[in-house]
């Protein structure tokens, strides 16, 4: 089921009632969803993402612009008639119902041609309940559940009716971290296996970007660059989104373009081709950083954190807008043995670094030599 949001905003009436103006929770969004493919909406809390996602279900009516799912508008249509499956972040099972019971429920309101007997409820019951790997807790009842399971529970109730598109809202909040990993390889794993259409609305980037075939980028309800995980990594289109993917976060600079020489201090870093002269923000990616005893750049060392194949080593620079200037550089530990004096001199990759409009924090492109 391809989905296609044309030209849509959400406005709430100001709570404030000093400020007329409305809020705008949803701005001007166009987003086509392919058929089959599993789109994370990504930002930062109070970005519109979960306003987009219950305006795909039906729960919200827009302000403007249009919703389709294929050809069909479905704009004014009830959320009951949209097919939708809807994951929940707090599970929202029946508490006094058995996983059977919770799973079954939503085909218990079916009526016409749809409706179904008995006995082929629970076989579509225990069909989803193995898909999500809970076919042998059938008759406990969700107290007696794992926060994991519990999680497989409501996607077992989503999918029960086969919907043409399922909705999860941030799925994984209320799970630990090392089960948060395991669940959402299950999610990735079941929307592979049944080809349903699915938006993962999340605030973890890291989530966002193991699992999605897609991202998009949001904040304030406005969409501010959508595609591949790693192509949006690898090419942020301005300073925000460059900032609020990758762990750790880019390492950000004040720096200025002279002569086509990018300049961090007093340091000339890099030569970039085909930019004017001009004061820049400068945004070098963890693993941007080479150990090198005549590198360019000058850094205060505070410590070096051991991680195993890796290093990582943190230090100080007074045009660091990182907090307390702090700078992190993932290297490789082979080369831990660089390390033996106050400061560490990098060199950078031209790959991983950015630099951005200082007025705009648009991207600058600019080619090397």
């Amino acid at each position: 089921m391809k989905v296609i949001l044309q030209n849509l905003t959400k406005k709430f009436p100001n709570r404030n009632k000093r400020i007329r103006e409305d809020v705008v929770a949803v701005n001007n969004f166009n987003l086509e969803i392919p058929d089959g493919k599993l789109i994370g909406l990504l930002g930062p809390s109070g970005c519109g993402k979960s306003t987009a996602l219950n305006l795909l279900c039906g729960l919200v009516k827009p302000t403007e612009g249009k919703i389709f799912f294929d050809d069909d508008d479905v704009t004014n249509l009830p959320a009951e008639n949209r097919g939708v499956g809807m994951v929940f972040q707090n599970y929202a099972l029946y508490p006094h119902l058995t996983v059977k019971q919770n799973i079954t429920f939503p085909l218990e309101n079916l009526k016409g041609k749809e409706k179904l007997s008995k006995e082929q409820m629970q076989q579509k019951a225990y069909e989803v309940a193995k898909l999500v790997q809970i076919d042998e807790l059938m008759e406990r009842k969700p107290s007696e559940l794992s926060g994991g399971q519990q999680q497989r529970v409501a996607i077992a109730r989503a999918l029960v009716k086969m919907p043409r598109i399922l909705l999860m809202d941030e799925p994984l909040s209320n799970l630990d971290a090392r089960l948060r990993l395991q669940t959402r390889e299950e999610i990735r794993r079941i929307q592979k296996e049944t080809g349903i259409t699915t938006v993962f609305v999340t605030h973890d980037q890291e989530e966002a970007m193991s699992i999605s075939d897609m991202i998009v980028v949001m904040k304030e309800g406005v969409i501010h660059q959508i595609g591949k995980p790693q192509e949006v990594y690898d090419n942020p289109i301005n300073l925000f989104v460059a900032k609020f993917l990758g762990t750790p976060p880019i390492n950000v600079f004040a720096g200025r373009v002279k002569e086509q020489r990018l300049y961090i201090g007093d340091e000339a870093i890099l030569t970039v081709k085909d930019v004017p002269d001009q004061e820049v923000y400068v945004g070098i990616r963890p693993e941007g950083f080479l150990l090198k005893k005549d590198g360019p750049l000058s850094c205060a060392l505070e410590e070096v954190e051991v991680m195993g194949r890796d290093i990582t080593v943190v230090s100080t620079h007074n045009a660091c807008h990182n907090e307390a200037h702090t700078i992190r550089s993932i290297i490789s530990a082979e080369n831990i043995k660089d390390i033996s004096s106050a400061t560490v001199q990098f060199a950078v990759k031209p790959g991983k670094i950015h630099i951005f409009n200082k007025e705009t924090e648009e991207r600058i492109y600019f080619t090397i030599d």
